[in-house]
Order: structure tokens, then C-alpha cells, then sequence
């Protein structure tokens, strides 16, 4: 019997650099990876600076930071424009993000799931689609045509390719069959078929056959070359560390502006703790089934769920169902992350895919519930955040996607800005995420409905006053009779 081997034995390349060889200045390159420490193909990365081909266009979902990240690539001035969804980090400037503040890269941000479906769309031979992510955002620029579908608004997208795919994954074979591990998959498996030439980039290579049919994520259609990798995870894993960044924290993936976040002043209410630990409890209390946590304070929600009663199943836009987060960095699998970054761990059951079919789930209508943070929120439910004017490159990230699918959105925020500015607004004034989207608030002083009419309190923090809440509130606040203390 003939083996697929003797069809396609050259797929096995002996390095990166060789892999590498055609590279020409003003290609585009597509960089599979979603976090920072979490599956950046770093060997194929360093080869790509060390042929120094400049102009390149980088499509990645974000630069990351670090030796072993793209900045490699903005670091000696590479890149000419960046296409993707984080372009700076709270608290860390990078090379990028200063060439992007200061125009010497350009930038388009995209939001997540548009982002992968435009790859997605790209690989399928399909020009452009529709999508209702954006409407009324920064997404939605005068070139985008607009059209109303079912009576709701949508913008047109058009695909993304590329010259150059750069991939990592778990392991392949000499055939270039792949099989990722954990959320590996995330923007990759779209930019396998998205580019016109596919190098991965692998941990291990075994004899073909050795995959099964069915193991097999990436079939070898898709791959051009592959190179085993020759810069060990563990050692990515300790410098990243050794830079300050503690990956129980999370990303920092948002606007930056270069300095650490100043403290906190003390604010009246609750603490951001127990702002979580009531959101948990109108999970459990409303029976929500599969629910998406965004980056930041929302993450706290999901370490109280249990408590509470919630049989919540977490959904990660990375490409993870069914987590719960761990500190346990010795037994923890680095395959396995949330959407900030932080070390996670699958439950029995759980499921693991690619971002396409993540932020299907999202867009499709699939969730109960989408818990994010806020900058600020409208008297009718508008939701900005993602970017305090003025303030770094800006990371759109994915949560205009999550919100597009019409699930109930609960806000988790800070009922006031460190200088007692109102975050509860008549009409937001930083860039926006979405139009009437949010249903429920939580703050550290109440818990607040968006109604028909406008926002109504319905909870009140221990030792806050209802009049101290309207004082605080920067736009109408119905105050019914029988408001209660917030339950936690």
C-alpha cells in the first residue's frame, strides 16, 4: 500500500532560516499566537528578523513583548503596518507601540472575531461578508458599505490573506499534518489556509502515520514546511517571567500610554472582589448556562461561581469551553489559557477549537451571558471599553464581537474614575464598543438595570445610600420604591 509519505516526504525542513529563504522585503506575514507567553512560533520568528527583510505588513492578533515575540520584527524596524486586534499593553511600552504613536507603522485594529473571519474568509476563497460587529464603532468607517439585514444593520468586511504564514503547534508530521494541543489553535488553523505559503513550527515530529485521521487539526494541504522548533517553551517561559510578568495577572492587553496604572483611590462600597462575587451570584440567580468572561475584573467572577451554585460553563474567545483558573503554576499546562492570558485548566468535559468557531458561539447567539469590564456606559445601555482617549495605541480585542450575538451583557465596573468623574454617563465620550448592549451594572456602589427608559437602581452597596448612588451617576437614575442592600 502506497503511504503518504512517499507522496510528500520534503515537507520536513531542516531549519528555520532555510524555511525562510524567500522571504523579500514588503511581504505580508501572518503570526499565529494568541497571548503573550502562549504559542508564538518563536524560532520561526527569530529567523524571520535575522534575514532582515523590512516593509513587511505583520497580521497577528497582537505583537506581544519580549525577545521572543514580534517585537523582534518592530525592534529592527521591520514592520510597516500591523494588522490586528492589541496594539499596546497596560503599563509596557513596546517597540511597536511607539512606532504606531509616533506614525512610523501604521495600524489597522480589527476586531477579534472580525478579524479571524476576514483570515477565515480569506482561505475560503470568499472576497467579502457581512458582519453586525461594529455598527456605530470605529469598525465602522465612511469606505465600509452598510446594509440592513432582517431589519439590522451590518458592515461589510473583506477578506485577509497573506504571502507568509508563521505557525506553531504541538506536533506534525513529514507529510505536514498538524495537531495542535490545548487552545493552540486559536487564529492559526485559519491562517493555515490564508496564506500562499504555510511554515510550522513544532515541538515534535513523528512518522507519518503515527496521527490518526481524526487527531489530525491541520491537514497537510494547508503546510508548506515544517521546522522542529528550536528554542524550548521552557526557556520562552522563564525570560517572559523574568521581564516582571506575573501570568496569573492576566495580559494586560489595553490601551498602555506607557506607564503603570496609578493606585487606586479608596472608592465607597464594595471591593472589586465582592463587585465579582455579586455579578457571580446574578449568574447563578438567572440560570445562565455558557457564559463568556472579558479580560480584567471580569476574570474575578469566574473564582466565585462554585461558591455561589452557578453551573456556568466559561467560554474563552481563544478557543476554550468549560475552565476554571488555576495558580498552580508547577502542574499547570501552558496550553491552556483564557482570554487574558491567565493559567486555566480544562474540566471534565470541557471542549477545545479555533477563534472562528469561538466567536461563532459569540456572534451566533450561542452564550447566556457576556460579563465585561467598562470604561464607561450610556443612560441607554451603550457600552465604551476598550480605549480612554488620549491613551496608547489601543487593543479593540474581541468583546464588539461578543456582544453582536445579542446575549445579556453584564457590565462589571467602577461606578467612578480615580478622579470621582462619573463612569455612568448620558452619552459616552470615550470610543465605543457597542450601541444598547449592556442589560445589568455592577459597581462597587449598586447594581443597576438598563431599562426601556433609561437606568434603574435596584441594589445599593452595604453602607451606600441611594441618594449617594444618583449623586454618582452621571446621567438620570430611576430610584423605585424598595430598594434593597446588595445581596452578596
Amino acid at each position: 500500500m502506497a503511504s503518504m509519505e512517499a507522496h510528500d516526504s520534503s515537507k520536513l525542513v531542516g531549519s528555520a532560516a532555510e524555511a525562510l529563504g524567500d522571504v523579500r522585503p514588503g511581504m505580508s506575514v501572518m503570526v499565529g499566537g494568541f497571548a503573550v507567553i502562549h504559542g508564538w512560533p518563536n524560532t520561526l520568528l527569530r529567523a524571520l528578523a535575522g534575514r532582515g527583510a523590512g516593509d513587511l505588513t505583520v497580521i497577528a492578533n497582537n505583537l506581544g513583548f519580549g525577545a521572543h515575540s514580534p517585537q523582534v520584527l518592530a525592534e529592527r524596524r521591520l514592520v510597516a503596518k500591523f494588522v490586528g486586534s492589541f496594539a499596546g499593553f497596560v503599563g509596557r511600552p513596546t517597540p511597536s507601540e511607539q512606532q504606531i504613536l509616533a506614525g512610523e507603522m501604521a495600524c489597522e485594529l480589527v476586531p477579534q472575531g472580525t478579524f479571524v473571519e476576514r483570515i477565515r474568509a480569506g482561505g475560503a476563497g470568499i472576497a467579502a461578508f457581512y458582519t453586525p460587529t461594529g455598527i456605530g464603532t470605529v469598525a465602522e468607517k465612511p469606505e465600509k458599505e452598510r446594509r440592513d439585514f432582517g431589519g439590522r444593520p451590518h458592515l461589510l468586511e473583506t477578506a485577509l490573506r497573506a504571502d507568509l504564514a508563521l505557525l506553531r503547534a504541538q506536533v506534525a508530521d513529514a507529510a505536514g499534518n498538524v495537531a495542535f494541543e490545548g487552545a493552540q489553535r486559536n487564529f492559526q488553523a485559519a491562517m493555515a489556509t490564508a496564506a500562499d505559503r504555510v511554515v510550522v513550527e513544532v515541538e515534535r515530529v513523528v512518522p507519518v502515520g503515527e496521527l490518526a485521521p481524526d487527531a489530525i487539526h491541520l491537514p497537510g494541504i494547508f503546510v508548506d514546511a515544517v521546522v522542529r522548533e528550536e528554542i524550548p517553551r521552557a526557556e520562552v517561559m522563564a525570560e517572559v517571567m523574568a521581564l516582571g510578568r506575573d501570568p496569573t495577572r492576566g495580559g494586560g492587553r489595553a490601551a498602555a500610554g506607557g506607564a503603570a496604572p496609578a493606585a487606586r483611590a479608596p472608592q465607597p462600597g464594595v471591593t472589586r472582589e465582592l463587585m465579582a462575587l455579586r455579578a457571580a451570584r446574578l449568574i447563578a440567580e438567572r440560570g445562565y448556562r455558557y457564559v463568556n468572561l472579558g479580560i480584567g475584573l471580569p476574570t474575578l467572577v469566574g473564582e466565585w461561581l462554585d461558591k455561589v451554585g452557578s453551573h456556568a460553563v466559561l467560554q474563552a474567545e481563544n478557543g476554550l469551553l468549560g475552565y476554571v483558573s488555576t495558580t498552580d503554576l508547577e502542574a499547570w499546562d501552558p496550553n491552556y489559557y483564557n482570554a487574558g492570558g491567565q493559567p486555566v485548566a480544562p474540566l471534565p468535559g470541557s471542549a477545545t477549537f479555533d477563534s472562528a468557531l469561538a466567536f461563532t458561539m459569540a456572534r451566533g447567539g450561542h452564550l447566556d451571558a457576556v460579563v465585561l469590564g467598562a470604561f464607561q456606559v450610556s443612560a441607554r445601555g451603550d457600552l465604551a471599553n476598550w480605549k480612554l482617549p488620549g491613551v496608547g495605541a489601543g487593543g479593540i480585542g474581541g468583546a464588539m464581537d461578543l456582544i453582536a450575538g445579542g446575549s445579556p451583557v453584564i457590565a462589571v465596573m467602577e461606578h467612578t474614575t480615580r478622579d470621582g468623574e462619573p463612569r455612568l454617563v448620558e452619552a459616552c465620550t470615550y470610543p465605543l464598543t457597542g450601541l444598547r448592549c449592556v442589560t445589568t451594572i455592577v459597581t462597587n456602589m449598586a447594581v443597576i438595570e438598563v431599562g426601556a427608559g433609561g437606568l434603574v437602581l435596584r441594589e445599593v452597596a452595604p453602607g451606600v445610600t441611594p441618594a449617594e448612588v444618583v449623586a454618582a451617576t452621571g446621567c438620570a437614575l430611576a430610584v423605585p420604591e424598595g430598594v434593597r442592600e446588595m445581596e452578596l
